[in-house]
């Protein structure tokens, strides 16, 4: 029995339209689960205007690297607006996953022309939206407007917007750990690009975390012989 594959379209997005909402934007995380280098979001704008989807696009875990890479220019083109934040292996270690998330999601729309009037936000879990009660450790937010949020399970599978979103958030990360794994050989990472694996598990074990690990994390430490 083959697999079906979802395709994304626009029925969320124009529905929001249709309530009032003039731009709308889309935001997908990468690197959540990486044991190395920084937590990545893909933000995408769209407007009443957008035209048809862009031929092949779907959720970025779904797509091979050359066909991400490939569709960057035609989302280029596609979206009003786009950019991608990312916060550090550091700041994930100084201030939490889900405030670095935010760190990197307010990064991203510090970088837009143009402020969205709504937000869909992939998953279940608001981690966009402001705590009631922020880190004990004041963390360097831009000063920006964040619109209401709206969180939709499996958004990349369904959502044009969203999909374009992680695919602009996973080749901007792949190529970033790529060029940090000239400065930490030996981890694997061209190939892992931070996610543990056996090679990764084995490389921790024999070298240890590098700077550029997520040392809070539980990670293997180097083997004392």
């Amino acid at each position: 029995m083959s697999k079906v594959v979802t395709t994304p379209h626009l029925d969320v997005e124009q529905g929001l339209f249709v309530e009032g909402y003039e731009l709308v934007g889309s935001l997908d995380e990468v690197g959540r689960g990486s044991a190395f280098g920084p937590c990545c979001v893909g933000l995408c704008v769209v407007d009443a205007t957008v035209g048809t989807v862009p031929t092949g696009l779907r959720d970025s875990k779904l797509l091979s690297s050359r066909t991400r890479d490939g569709l960057v220019a035609p989302i280029d083109s596609w979206a009003l607006d786009h950019a991608v934040g990312e916060a550090s292996a550091g700041e994930i270690d100084e201030f939490g996953l889900t405030a670095a998330l935010r760190l990197a999601g307010y990064r991203a729309l510090s970088q837009l022309r143009v402020a969205p009037d709504i937000l869909i936000l992939d998953g279940s879990y608001d981690w966009m939206s402001m705590p009631a009660q922020e880190p004990l450790t004041p963390v360097p937010y831009p000063d920006v407007r964040v619109a209401p949020v709206r969180t939709r399970v499996k958004a990349d599978l369904t959502c044009a917007s969203v999909a374009a979103a992680s695919v602009l958030a996973k080749v901007y990360r792949d190529h970033l750990v790529m060029e940090l794994a000239e400065h930490v050989p030996g981890y694997d990472l061209e190939n892992n690009k931070g996610y543990v694996t056996a090679s990764h598990l084995a490389a921790l074990r024999e070298l240890g975390p590098s700077r550029l690990h997520r040392l809070s994390w539980n990670l293997p430490t180097r083997a004392v012989s």
